[in-house]
């Protein structure tokens, strides 16, 4: 008996090519696993961006002041850090984390969905 997938020679009983460890007795070859890649440009995409969210990132008030989302500054123009306690902002963590994982899990999946197929 020969394997559907590799064409070598499989032991009667076998259940699994001993060559390539596909599974015996498929009517059809497996799908190949390199037959499928990722979109690389979107992938750099995300990398960019992820590193904007890095670089720019939200602000709000300072602990003890009432809460407000001061917004989205490039690094140049970005509030003063309460670092002697009189600083008018800080970076939102909660926020950052937001984008960055939302920026991540969405450029994964358009990688994933306008994936290249051969």
């Amino acid at each position: 008996m020969l394997c559907r997938v590799c064409r070598h020679e499989v032991g009667e009983g076998s259940r699994f090519c001993t060559h390539c460890g596909s599974p015996v007795g498929l009517s059809r070859p497996l799908a190949d696993p390199q037959a499928e890649e990722m979109n690389l440009p979107v992938l750099y995409t995300m990398a960019f961006i992820l590193v904007l969210a890095v670089l720019l990132p939200p602000w709000e008030t300072p602990p003890g002041t009432p809460p407000q989302f001061l917004g989205f500054h490039f690094i140049l123009d970005a509030p003063a850090f309460p670092s002697d306690g009189s600083g008018t902002a800080v970076i939102s963590r909660i926020l950052l984390t937001i984008e960055v994982v939302t920026v991540a899990v969405g450029g994964l999946y358009f990688a994933w969905l306008f994936r290249k197929k051969r």
